[in-house]
């Protein structure tokens, strides 16, 4: 039997994983078949007597592809920078000479939007620095594209205060989104329902879909609620805690 230098855990780890490592390639290509039996004998063995091998490599594996990912996701995001900080589309809260910008693709009808909302709310309230930027993405039924045409003809018809109103109730809404119960919902705000619902189906509440659905497609963005912060994408739901350390974290790299 050929003996090699490599480590019986890097090798095993190899073996498993699929990861070359130059000196078990070179010699198990030339092993006979009776060697490369044994051989895999040994390591199934050895695996077996020490299966915390498997785990730390895993591990490694799954840290290395994480980096990737997340690498992958800031080039998309400084790609279309231009696209997600300067539509004329969006509405805009927060401080708008913050010195981070916080990016958000919602529906209204997603249960972590939902949770995510009061937390993008005390962030913003307490750090006072962040410049805060609503991307409506209606992504899950007719009830969410009706529910952002409703809150995106409010901006347009009624203006940014009304628009903020409308969100914030959307998103504490309760039953289903229908034309006569987001009319009762603009009323409840004593905003004009009838100037609301006339432009909903109009050509600028298309185009204000149309272009979020294109830039979340060139973000590879699937799901809500989706980030934006400086140029990091956070997929999926964050508690305050986490986007606070975040926008330290951010801060701390330009400083």
């Amino acid at each position: 039997m050929k003996r090699f230098s490599i480590a019986p855990w890097a090798l095993a780890a190899a073996m498993t994983l699929g990861v070359a490592t130059p000196g078990a390639t070179d010699g198990i290509a030339d092993m006979t078949a009776a060697e490369r039996a044994t051989f895999r004998a040994e390591i199934r063995d050895y695996l077996l007597e020490n299966p915390e091998v498997l785990i730390e490599a895993i591990s490694v594996l799954e840290s290395r592809q994480a980096e990737a990912e997340a690498v992958q996701d800031q080039s998309l995001v400084l790609s279309n920078m231009d696209a997600l900080v300067n539509s004329d589309a969006d509405w805009e809260g927060g401080n708008p000479d913050g010195d981070l910008v916080l990016i958000e693709f919602m529906d209204y009808r997603c249960g972590y939007c939902r949770r995510a909302h009061p937390d993008v709310l005390e962030l913003i309230e307490t750090d006072g620095n962040i410049r805060f930027i609503v991307k409506e993405f209606p992504i899950l039924g007719e009830q969410s594209v009706l529910a952002s045409r409703f809150a995106i003809s409010t901006q347009h018809q009624l203006g940014d205060e009304a628009y903020e109103l409308v969100h914030d109730a959307l998103m504490s809404f309760r039953g289903d989104y229908t034309d006569a119960s987001l009319r009762r919902l603009a009323e409840g705000l004593e905003l004009d329902a009838d100037a609301i619902m006339a432009g909903m189906d109009s050509a600028e509440v298309d185009r204000v879909i149309a272009e979020n659905r294109a830039l979340a497609e060139a973000l590879q963005i699937t799901g809500t609620p989706s980030f934006v912060m400086g140029d990091q994408l956070l997929r999926g739901y964050l508690p305050y805690q986490q986007m606070a350390a975040l926008a330290a974290e951010l801060r701390a790299e330009v400083n």
